[in-house]
């Protein structure tokens, strides 16, 4: 089944899936490679584990953070090491006819630069760049984590809600916007917490600044520029968390996700084509809905949240809600990603983790370019 693009940037929270669960350790070894293994992945990822500090103990809060980007690099290893071996094994959707105009060889070594994957190439195993460098980010984490004497965090199964390159780039562009939206608020956490880990904030720059250069090869295969907007969206730990639950097949964790002190919200779906305009956006929700009690908020660039009224009437069939809000795209909105939310309440909300802290459904996922 193809996913409309809406419906993709709705976090994949449709139920459509192509394949079965992907699940690990992949043939290198990871999550819980040998040494031996560890130096082939470095060799391939073009840089080492980092070897600067590591706490020896975490603020709670830092614990919480850690165990959301570790869990979600995971997500990242497996999504990206699928999309590889699809590339590479001519899947329906995959194949050169698909990801025409580009040029395949192109193409198969940049991804290989960006993502960790294993390529079953005439029954031998040759791992990418690509997957390799998310490989050694789920470790790092995990090496701090470790170092401070709290349990590694072991991979889920997770299912993947697209059928086609085009659909998986985006969602590739989109998860990563919403990284890039998110390890801001987590330096900001741990250059105020009073905890060890202010050390490591150069450290999640470094990331940063990698993850970027991955989305910008995302945009350009979409023959978008490779950079957005001057500012970039800004998130919150609690939408990255539901987001990336999406694509987790539940009750799959070794250790179930509800022992992460965030929320988990309800989905808010977008249901038409958001464009680089002010229009009308149709929403729905699986639950009740007020329109004198609730508004929507959005979150774009680094402005600060804006807030707009549901319109009246809610229409409400069988426990589901289906409204429309407006999409004030003129009112300085950035290019790529904006992030809805339905929340309660009329009262001012100043920063991403206000928005988060008054939601009820969300995030809703908007790319427009």
């Amino acid at each position: 089944m193809l996913l409309t693009r809406c419906a993709l940037l709705s976090a994949a929270f449709s139920t459509a899936v192509v394949g079965a669960p992907f699940t690990f350790p992949t043939p290198d070894g990871f999550p819980n490679p040998s040494p031996a293994q560890l130096a082939v992945i470095q060799q391939g990822a073009g840089g080492t584990l980092a070897s600067s500090f590591l706490p020896t103990s975490l603020k709670s809060a830092a614990i919480t953070i850690l165990e959301l980007l570790t869990n979600n690099e995971i997500f990242e290893v497996a999504f990206f090491t699928q999309l590889l071996t699809n590339i590479t094994t001519n899947v329906p959707g995959y194949d050169a006819a698909a990801t025409a105009p580009l040029d395949r060889d192109y193409l198969i070594k940049a991804i290989s630069t960006i993502v960790n994957v294993s390529l079953p190439i005439l029954l031998q195993l040759s791992y990418s760049l690509s997957h390799q460098q998310e490989e050694l980010h789920a470790l790092g984490a995990q090496g701090i984590l470790r170092g401070a004497g709290q349990p590694p965090i072991a991979p889920c199964q997770y299912e993947f809600p697209v059928s086609s390159f085009k659909e998986a780039i985006l969602l590739a562009q989109t998860f990563t916007d919403i990284a890039l939206g998110t390890v801001p608020q987590v330096q900001l956490l741990f250059a105020t917490d009073g905890g060890d880990e202010v050390r490591n904030v150069p450290l999640l720059g470094s990331i940063l600044g990698q993850e970027g250069q991955q989305d910008g090869f995302f945009r350009f295969v979409q023959r978008k520029t490779p950079s957005a907007a001057p500012y970039l969206t800004g998130g919150s730990a609690s939408f990255a968390f539901t987001a990336l639950q999406a694509y987790i097949v539940p009750d799959s964790c070794p250790k179930p996700l509800s022992s992460i002190d965030l929320p988990t919200f309800q989905p808010l779906r977008v249901l038409n084509r958001p464009e680089a305009r002010n229009m009308t956006l149709v929403y729905s929700v699986d639950g009740p809905v007020s329109c004198q009690d609730q508004t929507v908020v959005y979150l774009s660039g680094q402005n600060r949240p804006l807030r707009v009224p549901i319109s009246c009437p809610v229409h409400t069939r069988r426990g589901a809600s289906k409204f429309k809000a407006e999409f004030p795209f003129q009112a300085g909105f950035a290019n790529g990603l904006t992030i809805a939310a339905v929340v309660n309440g009329t009262g001012p909300l100043l920063t991403p983790n206000d928005v988060a802290a008054a939601t009820v459904y969300g995030p809703g996922l908007i790319e427009v370019n």
